[in-house]
């Protein structure tokens, strides 16, 4: 691959999650302060991320790559976005908003697949060279975070309007990326096969069940973390609560460098154990550690997204594939997407507003109240996966 294939491969990424964490973050924080939304409405709008996670296997895989070039379909995309964000910033009802950001969700879910079908058909090592172009992805997303928490703009209809910018840029820019030809129509795809169902033949295998009726559950205290943390975090007061939620992305970005090394050495099943522990312990520290916008509490829970996420989502996926085979690793992977950020996240999401509707008191909300429950599931889930899930160290495919 050329360095200049490379960087032009790292800046699309590098957009592409930028635009996301610009306006996801906070987005909870944003409708309580300017559209003065319930908690179940919040739940709500982080919903439609989830539904555009269980749409986009299907235009990506039926229509996108059999008869558009990826950069370009990207690159339209992209565009509409932009439109779609600044529109957002205009709208004054909750349920007009909804559905802009459910078609907006829609526009920039598929793009997430095609921005990685743009880097894989450029790459001749794809195993060494995509991490390294992957990770400006997460940079990206912290420099958004770090600007929104400094600007001052979490509350603001700026958060979309950067979202917008960067979607414009990005937009734009995907026209001049190297070209990703359509696979062509010959190639065909059914619904069935374009949300990973080739892979149920996993479910013959009980430990792989057993994982992942997990995934699907441990997506619902994941759902409380994306929902309500920021608008949790600006109401007990901290200050640039966007940019200290940042630590989260830089500990995945250390931890995730771990998981080779400890994947074979303490082997999967004590990989996931610790990640449902961290989500255990990363909500008691928020129960306990709201009284002090300070606390080491609320730090510490912020820090232990590297662990809750790398040690149960990154494994998750290298065990599917472990599990899956060479045969159906891909149709793994999708159905492994379909079922925990679109199905688990869908459940997770409106599940976690009522819960903060429930517990919202005349000052706010009953934080400890809120915090213990996705706390509750997780050690539930964990009770479940002690109990049934039986893996041995060497891993063997599941599929025939």
């Amino acid at each position: 691959m050329k360095r200049s294939t490379g960087a032009s491969l790292a800046i699309m990424m590098f957009l592409q999650y930028f635009i996301w964490s610009a306006w996801y973050v906070t987005m909870g924080t944003y409708m309580k302060t300017n559209l003065g939304s319930s908690d179940v409405q919040v739940g709500a709008a982080f919903s439609a991320l989830a539904i555009a996670t269980m749409i986009s296997p299907f235009f990506v895989g039926m229509v996108a790559d059999r008869f558009f070039a990826a950069q370009r379909i990207m690159g339209v995309l992209h565009l509409v976005g932009a439109a779609l964000l600044f529109l957002a910033t205009k709208i004054t009802g909750n349920t007009a908003f909804y559905w802009v950001i459910l078609v907006y969700s829609l526009m920039y879910m598929p793009t997430i697949a095609l921005s990685n079908s743009v880097a894989f058909s450029q790459m001749t090592d794809p195993g060494k060279q995509f991490p390294w172009i992957r990770v400006f992805g997460t940079i990206g997303w912290i420099v958004a975070g770090t600007l929104v928490g400094n600007l001052g703009i979490e509350k603001s209809a700026n958060t979309f309007m950067l979202a917008a910018a960067m979607s414009a840029a990005l937009g734009l820019f995907s026209f001049f990326l190297p070209d990703t030809p359509p696979k062509g129509k010959l190639e065909k795809v059914s619904g069935a096969q374009a949300i990973g169902a080739d892979a149920f033949i996993l479910f013959k295998n009980k430990p792989y069940l057993v994982f992942f009726i997990a995934a699907i559950l441990v997506c619902i205290p994941l759902s409380f973390y994306y929902g309500f943390a920021n608008p949790f975090l600006n109401e007990i007061g901290m200050t640039n609560a966007a940019g200290k939620m940042i630590l989260g992305q830089v500990s995945e970005g250390v931890f995730i460098l771990a998981i080779p090394f400890l994947f074979n050495r303490i082997g999967v099943k004590n990989m996931l154990i610790l990640g449902i522990l961290a989500w255990i312990l990363r909500y008691v520290l928020f129960a306990y550690g709201y009284g002090d916008p300070n606390s080491w509490m609320l730090f510490g829970g912020i820090i232990l997204h590297g662990i809750c996420y790398d040690f149960f989502f990154v494994t998750g996926y290298m065990y599917t594939e472990k599990k899956a085979g060479e045969k159906i690793k891909n149709a793994a992977q999708g159905l492994f997407t379909f079922a925990t950020y679109g199905l688990g996240m869908f459940i997770g999401t409106w599940f976690s507003g009522f819960v903060a509707n429930h517990y919202q008191t005349d000052g706010g909300h009953n934080w400890q109240g809120i915090w213990m429950v996705p706390a509750g599931i997780a050690t539930a889930v964990l009770v479940y996966f002690l109990l049934f899930f039986k893996e041995k160290k060497d891993i063997a495919p599941a599929a025939v």
